[in-house]
This record gives C-alpha cells, structure tokens and sequence, in this order.
C-alpha cells in the first residue's frame, strides 16, 4: 500500500548515488563529522576538549536515532538544536562541548556545500562517460554522409559523426564550467551568527589568529583548501546559482541533444534503445517513441525552470541573514541534482545503445541531392565552355517543374535525368555520376570530426580513465 506521495525523481529517474548524497544519513552524519572536526580542532588550539570526548562523538557518526531527533524537533522546533541533543544523548561525556560556539549554519551551510561538491563529482563522472561515449559514436559514423538541416529545411550534407561532434563540444563547454565552479567551492567556515566569528573570539580570550586557525584547521579536515572570505550567517546563496547554473547548463545541451534525437527517429534515421517487451503506445501496438529522449527534454525543462529559484533567493536575502531561503533550497537544490543525474544516465543509455540507419539516410540524401547538385553542375559544365547565364535559366525552368510535379503530384525527383537530357548541359552518365559523389558535398567533415576527436575528445577521455566504463542503469 503506497497512501502517500513520492517524488518520481528518487522513485523513477535518479540513480541511489545521487540520492545517497542528498539522504538523511549523508545530512546528518556530516553534521557530526563538522562537529567533531570542530571539536578537534578547538582541542588543538587548547580549550579543555579531552581525546576520549572525540572518540566517543567519532564513535556515533552513523547510528543516528532519528525517532529522537524528530521527537526533540518537535518540542523545540529547531532541527540542528534536535540533532545536537540526539548526539548528546549518544555521547554523553561529549555532550558539554557539542557544537561548541557554533550556530546553525556551522553545520548546516557547510554540509550543503559538501553534498554540492559530491554532486557535482558525481555529475562530472557522468558527463565524461556521455563525452566518451559521443567521442566512440563520432569515430564510427565519421564518414556516414547524412541530410544536414537548417531551419528543419534540407541543406548541405554533413556526416553523422559531425553532427555528435556539435553535441559533444555542447557537453565539454558544460564540463569547462562545472570544473571552474568546483575549483573554486570552499565551505562557509565557522564564522558565527552574524559572520564576525565574535563567539569564537569569546572562547579563545580574545586570541584572533587561534580563530582563523581554526577554521583553518575545520576546512582542511573536511578536504576543502579553505573557507570564504567573509560572510553573513550563511554564504552567499549566489553560490547556490553558480552551482545550479551549472546543472542548466548541461539540461541545455542534453534536451538540445534529445530534440535533435526525436526529429531523426521521426525520420526514421535513429532509433532509441527499444526493448524487446517495451510498448510504445498503448494504443498504436506498432509506435516506438523516443520516450528517454522525451524524457530527458521534460527533465531538462525543469531544472532550467528550478535555476531560477537560487537566482531569487540570493537576489532577496535581507542583511546577514534571512530564513526565507531554507525550505526553498531543501527542495531546490536536490532535486536539481536528481534531475541531472537521471538525464546524463539517459543521454548515455541513448547515444550508446541506440540505432543508426544509413541507408534511410541515403534515402534521404538522393531525395534531395539533385537539387543540391545543381551548383556543382553549374560550375563543371561552365568550365567546360558553357554560358553560365543560359545554364542558369536551364537549371530553374527544370527545377520548377520538377518541383511542381512532386508536390501536385507526388512524383520522383527526376531532375538529374532531366539535366542528362538537355543538351544544353552536354554531359555524360559517368560525369554526373562523378559530380554527384557524395565527398563533393561534405566538405571538411569527416577531418573536421577527427580533429575534433583527437584534439579536443581525447585529452578529456585519457585526462578521466578512472571515471570512465560508468554503468547506467534506466529503471522506467
């Protein structure tokens, strides 16, 4: 029996990684590892903190009694006061020096921008294994000619390879930023209630440097190089936009990716993966619709909707601090997370075990190659001594009854016999047949993916073995 709501990003779409950092466990046994990292290092720095107090606090970093924890959050309403006495109450000869000269926010901004960090490296294995993965798909259709498109209108071919390669520096730009965001992430410290550190001045008799120190100490327990500059009660919650900022950045990319990807299955040119007992429409037995990549866009679209509410937050904090932030950013933050996850888990599960058929893709390309053909033929029948004016004119009579026939009366593009027929062209089957290969209409692609493969592709796959050979699982 199932009475109550559950959110589809933890029961359908993330993965238990990504849930497992956002968990009450991960929360709240970081909250005890920064109390005890607190501890440590007031004790190194000579306040009357004993070595069997830490061992006990260390003792009790897992066994988290959440019935007490609610039922104190209950009667105080205050969840990090509820979480301090719980602590105590497992530790009892450490129960007096818990959360020592600090507010709330100690351990509650500082766990947040842990689980951001985890996040994001989480995050970043999954964006490197969907860079390798295009990097392999380029590589195998480098040179599988295909209909390039602009404003969904027939235009120069380009190869299959190429067009991953436009997906694929999307991601490497979206990679650049996260790296720049996560370099530069330091906790909030411990500085007090109004960011003036004045508790811990209090503690250590007036002793300033033992409070940088200290902090000092706090941040590189917990592997950060430091703490930020200066604060209210909380770090700025533009942060937060940074981070999120990130996130929207790669949904840009994969539902960018995911409508590319539907317009093609709707051509016939890729197919998603497709389970054996999948069903694609409960109505039309025979439909395969692109579900993931429909997915991903629906996925995509809400985290770039959520990037709005760390931008209003950080826009409408008030002085040193304000709690409008909290339950906004409980929710928020997360989810944006759960959300990225499962889209980068599908982008993978799409361009690795998905379907491309060339041969529709020639279909295509024949379809509409006589008219792209026609410059080529232009020119190489002008370099054979002919007007290029008279040519003109004959290139677009024949163009516009072609067109009028295909489209009044469905009829084959026979253009290209047409121009054989006229002897204004005076051209020869085996000439046409070599103007019309397809290498005289793809350009630079096949070298342009190469190059993109190996300069900038590679670096990125040989810089990240250890993260790569990422399993993705897709539950629905």
């Amino acid at each position: 029996m199932k009475e109550f709501y559950e959110n589809p990003l933890c029961v359908r779409y993330s993965s238990d990684a990504m849930k497992r950092i956002f968990s009450a466990d991960f929360k709240f046994s970081t909250w005890r590892k920064l109390w005890i990292a607190l501890a440590e290092s007031e004790r190194e720095l000579g306040l009357p903190i004993t070595g069997e107090q830490i061992e006990e606090m260390k003792a009790h970093i897992h066994d988290i009694d959440y019935e007490a924890a609610a039922a104190y959050e209950a009667e105080v309403r205050h969840d990090v006061m509820a979480h301090v006495r719980t602590y105590g109450d497992a530790c009892p000869g450490a129960k007096p020096i818990i959360h020592l000269g600090a507010t709330s926010c100690y351990v509650g901004d500082n766990t947040d921008i842990i689980q951001m960090r985890e996040g994001l490296l989480l995050i970043r294995r999954l964006l490197v294994n969907a860079i390798a993965a295009l990097g392999s798909f380029a590589e195998r259709y480098k040179d599988v000619p295909t209909l390039a498109y602009t404003h969904f209108q027939a235009a120069q071919p380009t190869t299959v390879g190429k067009r991953a390669t436009l997906w694929a520096q999307d991601l490497i730009l979206d990679l650049d930023n996260l790296d720049h965001v996560l370099s530069r992430l330091k906790l909030l410290g411990c500085k007090g209630t109004t960011g003036t550190g004045a508790s811990f001045v209090a503690l250590f008799d007036g002793d300033t440097e033992k409070v940088k120190l200290l902090e000092k100490k706090i941040a590189e327990k917990m592997g950060f190089s430091g703490a930020i500059a200066v604060s209210g009660q909380t770090y700025t919650r533009k942060i937060d936009y940074f981070v999120l900022s990130v996130l929207s950045g790669i949904a840009q990319s994969a539902s960018k990716f995911a409508g590319d990807i539907r317009l093609l299955s709707h051509m016939k040119e890729f197919d998603e993966p497709f389970e054996s007992k999948q069903i694609g429409s409960s109505a039309m037995a025979y439909k395969r619709n692109p579900m993931r990549c429909e997915r991903i866009a629906s996925l995509a679209r809400y985290i770039l909707v959520d990037t709005l509410n760390p931008a209003v937050t950080a826009a409408t904090q008030w002085l040193e601090r304000t709690l409008d932030d909290s339950a906004n950013r409980r929710i928020s933050i997360p989810e944006a997370f759960l959300a990225a996850d499962g889209i980068l888990s599908l982008y993978i599960n799409v361009i690795t075990r998905g379907s491309v058929y060339p041969k529709v893709m020639e279909k295509h390309l024949n379809e509409e190659l006589p008219f792209m053909a026609t410059e080529n033929i232009l020119m190489y029948c002008v370099r054979k001594g002919g007007d290029r004016q008279e040519l003109h004119e004959a290139i677009r009579e024949l163009s516009v009854a072609v067109t009028k026939q295909i489209k009044l009366n469905g009829a084959e593009n026979d253009l290209l016999d047409r121009i054989l027929q006229d002897r204004r062209f005076n051209l020869t089957g085996e000439e046409m047949k070599e103007i019309l290969h397809v290498r005289n209409f793809i350009g630079m692609a096949p070298q342009q993916t190469e190059e993109f493969i190996r300069n900038e592709i590679a670096p990125i796959t040989e810089g990240n073995r250890d993260l790569l050979g990422l399993d993705v699982t897709i539950r629905v």
